[in-house]
């Protein structure tokens, strides 16, 4: 996650008290989630600032122990664990209403384009309801958007409202930095966001018009020395921290061989924004086709480039599973079917 502002937050108290409790109490997660993404972790504890599009699912993809991965992938977490509890039959059942609604040529078969589009809206799905998770707690005034100055307020009211002293961590700079990308995420400019551009705001590295701020704050995080430019010696540091004395982990030293060879793309030594850009959101990977060119290779009985529903419902335990795979939890969504 970039930056403190993706916390999610309570919702807003009844009374002025309960709200004000709020603000000091989301201050404080602003903060926690900052340290968390900022702070070190174990000296041989290895991060990355590799971004992705929204992930299909959390799950390590290992057909050889699940299909746990595809079943998010392609249904979404929630109506993964509604199917891991439905008999087959009923399993194969709701599946054929979803194989109609991919097939939206209706010429009776489902291309791998019509798999891709179908599972990076399930994607998109799952981003859109993380907005209305948040919606009502910053749309204080209920006209449909969220102003700059609603989010500001809900986000750092007790620090806007307290004494203005010399803190540790800096909620000055954490909301220039929020502003910025609420400014970049509004792209009509009306200082308000819809649904839409809440969504920019909240998920930056899914949203191609977004990506400047998101190599900006990234450049901004590692760069200590102000050059505007990341080095080795701060590349290295943004992953790792060893403790003194400490031999450095194998893969301290891969990633040292990775900046020479594949970061440094000019080979002067340091990281421009454009090198950067590659490197935290490589463009060369779509998780939404792979997960589509793997569903279709596995399912694929004669070959033929092409999915009939007979094909998708025969894998009908890679696609969505059933209670007979004893997977998950209780979780009962039946609008849709």
């Amino acid at each position: 996650m970039i930056g403190g502002s993706e916390a999610e937050v309570d919702q807003v108290g009844a009374g002025a008290a309960c709200a004000q409790c709020d603000r000091m109490i989301r201050s404080l997660l602003i903060c926690w989630v900052l340290l968390t993404a900022t702070s070190s972790g174990k000296p041989t504890e290895r991060k990355t600032r590799v971004n992705q599009e929204e992930p299909l699912s959390q799950l390590q993809h290992d057909d050889n122990k699940s299909f746990d991965y595809d079943h998010e992938a392609f249904l979404g977490q929630d109506e993964a664990r509604t199917f891991d509890h439905l008999s087959p039959d009923e399993s194969k059942r709701r599946l054929g209403i979803i194989v109609d609604k991919i097939d939206s040529s209706h010429d009776g078969f489902v291309s791998e384009e019509e798999l891709r589009l179908w599972i990076k809206n399930v994607q998109n799905r799952h981003m859109l309801e993380n907005v209305e998770h948040q919606w009502n707690e910053f749309d204080l005034n209920r006209d449909g958007l969220i102003s700059w100055e609603e989010y500001r307020n809900v986000s750092y009211g007790s620090y806007l409202d307290g004494p203005q002293t010399e803190t540790e961590y800096n909620y000055s700079h954490m909301m220039a930095r929020d502003e910025r990308r609420f400014k970049v995420a509004d792209r009509d400019g009306d200082v308000s966001a819809d649904r839409q551009e809440f969504m920019a705001f909240l998920h930056p590295e899914s949203h191609e018009y977004m990506k400047d701020v998101v190599v900006q704050e990234t450049m901004e995080d590692i760069d200590k020395n102000g050059d505007g430019f990341i080095d080795l010696n701060e590349y290295i540091g943004d992953m790792f921290s060893a403790e003194k004395g400490a031999q450095e982990p194998e893969w301290v030293a891969t990633e040292r061989q990775q900046f020479s060879e594949f970061r440094d793309k000019n080979g002067d030594g340091k990281m421009d924004r454009e090198e950067t850009l590659d490197w935290i959101l490589p463009a060369d990977y779509d998780h939404a086709e792979a997960e589509a060119k793997h569903l279709l290779y596995e399912s694929d009985t004669d070959k033929d480039g092409k999915l009939t529903k007979e094909e998708v419902l025969n894998k009908f335990d890679l696609f969505v599973g059933s209670q007979a795979t004893n997977y998950g939890e209780v979780l009962l969504r039946h609008d849709e079917f």
